[in-house]
């Protein structure tokens, strides 16, 4: 494998990666910096946690190197261009350490904060910008930005950008660079629209690949713990406080924003460290909770898929999947936060009866069986301890029958003091559900019906109502659910 210094990289950059302790280029780095140094065109194709950050900033740093000599302020020469706030100070941070041997400026451009601090070092010039899509056209359009003498623009996490509904905002910050200029395009996957719009930006790029989206990292254990929904938070905890397994820090991935909350909630109540982050927090909430998770001072760091991506953090040994993801590459992409860098991690994931299907795309997609823990104390159909049970916010779907008539009972009474003949006709449905809202009153549900997050939202199957209409009505316990090996 070749060092740093045979990839054609300047010697203050170099100096620079061996004080971060990084010697040995990854193969997405070997593949893509000395194409990118000599100003090709490039379409990176990586899973995440390849490296591939260093491998579009290395170049572009090299070639900027000659303008420290320019007196006076300098134009923006670098833009990179990417979908999450968290992904883009970590880029910003990895400039900072890659480049902390020049005198190149740089700044990172984001919205949810105020934009002072931003546009100061606007004014003061800087030869690189990081930016998301909202905020970098709002300050473009506020006159604090120009974009005429880019000469390097990078496209990361491409496929991301376009899920999250960036694809016109994208368009309208291309069409203000200059044609003539050399393009980085990175994507984890490259589905049709990607390929069109890397098709549309790219002069004869040179393609690199490494680790398809479908690969998962070998050095990742993958478990399924096979859990109720109503009890995957009591399965949490006692994970976290066996000491055999020795979780010294984990991160924790729900569908959506409230339900990251709900579970640091109940972690917190059961004095757990446990912080969230999502799109809801602000981003100074955001930071706060990803620097005290980075200095273990938080435990267990709870985040939606969108919110996550790009987080990187050193020697994280623990991903727990508490609601597995419907779209089965964004399970690879979770799996990546941890097995970074050729350390071993270790992924487990809760799997709830209605989530099997998505554990079958997932093993679809990364044509490998994960295997399942067959021996834990909240195997499905675990009655839950009675005190928690009590004093839970989440109620089983199962109401009791005697609760549940209180409160129809109760709702019911000016019904009949107006009218009784009128309730004895009614079929029991109608009885039960006066109002359009009682069905809504009747969800009890833990997580609620919150699809606000990321990660697309999770659409209760007709199954799940069936049950609770029907709450004595026992399911057939079959093939993967059953328990038995397949």
């Amino acid at each position: 494998m070749k060092a740093f210094i045979d990839l054609g990289l300047a010697s203050p950059l170099v100096d620079a990666l061996a004080r971060q302790g990084y010697e040995t280029p990854t193969p997405i780095q070997a593949q893509a910096i000395p194409s990118a140094i000599k100003g090709h065109d490039v379409l990176g194709t990586a899973q995440t946690g390849t490296g591939k950050t260093a491998a579009f900033t290395l170049p572009i740093l090299q070639q900027l190197m000659p303008l420290v000599d320019i007196p006076g302020k300098r134009p923006v020469r670098v833009l990179i261009l990417t979908p999450t706030r968290e992904l883009a100070l970590q880029i910003d941070e990895s400039i900072e350490s890659y480049g902390s041997n020049t005198k190149l400026n740089h700044t990172v451009i984001f919205g949810g904060v105020g934009q002072k601090s931003q546009t100061d070092a606007l004014r003061r010039g800087v030869d690189i910008i990081t930016a998301t899509p909202g905020r970098l056209l709002d300050l473009m359009s506020q006159g604090f930005i120009d974009l005429r003498k880019i000469e390097h623009f990078v496209l990361d996490e491409a496929d991301r950008m376009l899920d999250m509904g960036f694809i016109h905002d994208v368009k309208k910050v291309i069409a203000k660079i200059p044609t003539k200029r050399q393009t980085l395009f990175f994507s984890a996957t490259m589905p049709k629209e990607v390929v069109k719009l890397s098709d549309s930006l790219l002069n004869n790029p040179i393609r690199v690949s490494v680790d398809p989206v479908s690969t998962t990292a070998e050095n990742v254990q993958q478990k399924v713990f096979k859990v109720d929904q109503k009890s995957k938070r009591f399965l949490l905890r006692s994970i976290l406080n066996n000491e055999n397994f020795d979780i010294p820090s984990v991160l924790v991935f729900t569908r959506t924003k409230h339900g990251a909350d709900k579970v640091v909630k109940d972690l917190v109540k059961n004095g757990v460290t446990a912080q969230a982050i999502h799109g809801n927090k602000s981003q100074n909430a955001r930071q706060n909770a990803l620097k005290n998770f980075k200095k273990r001072d938080t435990r267990v760091l709870v985040a939606t898929d969108i919110a996550a991506r790009g987080i990187d953090i050193d020697e994280l040994t623990h991903v727990i999947n508490y609601e597995i993801p419907n779209i089965p590459e964004t399970y690879v992409h979770r799996i990546g936060r941890t097995g970074r860098a050729g350390n071993s991690g270790i992924a487990w994931s809760f799997v709830d009866r209605e989530e099997t299907k998505y554990l079958k795309d997932i093993q679809k997609l990364i044509k490998k069986e994960i295997e399942v823990e067959q021996n834990h104390e909240f195997l499905p159909g675990t009655a839950l301890p009675n005190t928690e049970e009590s004093n839970s916010p989440r109620t089983d779907d199962r109401r009791p029958q005697n609760q549940h008539q209180k409160r129809s009972v109760k709702k019911q009474r000016p019904i009949e003091s107006r009218n009784p003949r009128h309730e004895r006709f009614k079929s029991p449905s109608e009885s039960q559900n006066p109002e359009g809202k009682r069905k809504k009153e009747n969800d009890t549900s833990y997580w609620g019906s919150d699809s606000s997050g990321s990660g697309g939202a999770f659409t209760k199957s007709k199954g799940n109502d069936d049950a609770k209409q029907h709450p004595q009505k026992k399911k057939k316990n079959t093939g993967f659910w059953s328990g038995k090996k397949r």
